[in-house]
């Protein structure tokens, strides 16, 4: 059954959702194969905002694998770049050289491996199995779990320091879950928060990020009030990684902090424990009104007909799409390409082979461009896709067309 009040601060949605969307992909992650493939159905998304706090969330459950980390950003260079840079400073800036740092949600150790090699001894907890084999045989310290709540307990705790990089996003309760890390940490512990970023999407109006994988969509306001109701004073909280994500500079409250109270009259499930607390959500029901989103409905209809147009340039199963992530998937089925675009490429291998959920697109290597060519391919990489056309470009020439996907439609490159 769909849910009728916020996650985080527990007022009521305001009445009706902003949006609401039909035959999505039931998960960014559920990629089927041919075995699967007709089991394989749509779902339909609706996008709801606390009339309190101003969260912006999905009002339907948690796909199955929400508590496993599964990325594949890594593998790009200009991202390790980035992330060797931010996270050295990191360490730097609050002296944590030879101090115990964890991150919640490793993964593979994408991640972490890259903080181990700033000077820190670095600690990771995942819930997937085979997710921790991999970091272990990498000689990664990682156990395997779930911060589910308050009273979570790791037997290498207390912490000096944490990280959580775009996982927050996809926890039901995550207030909870944030109260499981502070209880994790040591006395003036920090940490790095990082969810993608739905202010920039509302300045651009990125109708096709909403993803059932996602159940919140959080601005710098909304993030920081989850922090404070999570058992954080938030630092800093800026846009990073050409603006797609929010990171948020973390540290945990002592107990003068949290004696504030929930003008919202709720006692967020963070309350567990020595966390127990009530902290003031910024906005009544009577001070904030709905978003008005009407505006993403009027930009899917624009990028429609820039697409199909691109496409008429080119003789049917000639023009491919690069990029499986979430944005790409709900693109794919918002936009109906999936008979007009040959294939997906993507780099993941482990997406290779399978098919784009909902649409049923195959999904192929970069190699594939060799092997079966195209004329044109349509690049849905979001933050990655600069630099997925200067590869496109130094591989091929003039002998394709390339298109980037922009906020404002395609862009030839």
């Amino acid at each position: 059954m769909p849910i009728d009040k916020c996650r985080v601060c527990g007022a009521a949605f305001f009445d009706g959702p902003l949006l609401r969307y039909e035959g999505m992909p039931a998960g960014a992650q559920a990629f089927p194969d041919a075995d699967s493939l007709e089991g394989d159905k749509g779902v339909d998304l609706e996008v709801c905002q606390c009339s309190a706090c101003g969260l912006v969330q999905l009002n339907g459950e948690p796909v199955s694998y929400y508590r496993d980390v599964i990325r594949s950003a890594a593998v790009s260079p200009e991202m390790k770049e980035f992330r060797e840079r931010q996270f050295r400073g990191f360490v730097e800036r609050f002296g944590l050289q030879g101090k115990k740092v964890i991150e919640i949600g490793c993964g593979r150790g994408e991640y972490l491996s890259i903080i181990h090699q700033c000077g820190v001894r670095a600690y990771g907890v995942e819930h997937l199995k085979s997710s921790v084999e991999q970091c272990t045989a990498a000689g990664l310290a990682v156990a395997c779990g779930f911060v589910e709540g308050g009273d979570y307990r790791l037997d290498d705790a207390p912490f000096d320091a944490f990280f959580i990089l775009n996982f927050l996003e996809h926890l039901p309760r995550p207030t909870a879950t944030l109260a499981g890390i502070a209880n994790l940490l040591a006395p003036e512990a920090v940490g790095l928060v990082e969810v993608p970023n739905f202010d920039m999407v509302l300045r651009t109006k990125l109708f096709a990020e909403f993803i059932a994988d996602h159940l919140f969509y959080f601005t710098k306001e909304t993030l920081s009030t989850t922090l404070r109701l999570g058992g954080f004073e938030v630092l800093d909280c800026t846009e990073v990684w050409h603006d797609y994500m929010i990171s948020a500079i973390v540290k945990k409250m002592g107990k003068g902090d949290r004696h504030l109270l929930c003008e919202a009259g709720h006692q967020p499930e963070a309350g567990r424990g020595p966390f127990r607390q009530k902290v003031p959500v910024p906005f009544s029901r009577e001070e904030r009104g709905p978003l008005d989103l009407s505006l993403f409905r009027e930009q899917m209809t624009q990028l429609r007909a820039g697409i199909e147009s691109y496409l008429r340039r080119f003789a049917a199963g000639r023009v491919a799409v690069w990029g499986a992530s979430h944005q790409a998937l709900a693109l794919v089925a918002l936009l109906g390409l999936a008979k007009k675009i040959e294939y997906v490429v993507d780099s993941a291998p482990f997406k290779q082979g399978k098919f784009t959920p909902a649409t049923h697109v195959p999904i192929v290597s970069p190699e594939t461009l060799d092997t079966t060519p195209v004329d044109a391919v349509i690049v849905m990489a979001a933050s990655y896709s600069d630099e997925v056309g200067r590869i496109l470009r130094q591989r091929f020439g003039g002998n394709l067309a390339v298109a980037i996907l922009r906020d404002f439609g395609l862009e030839e490159v």
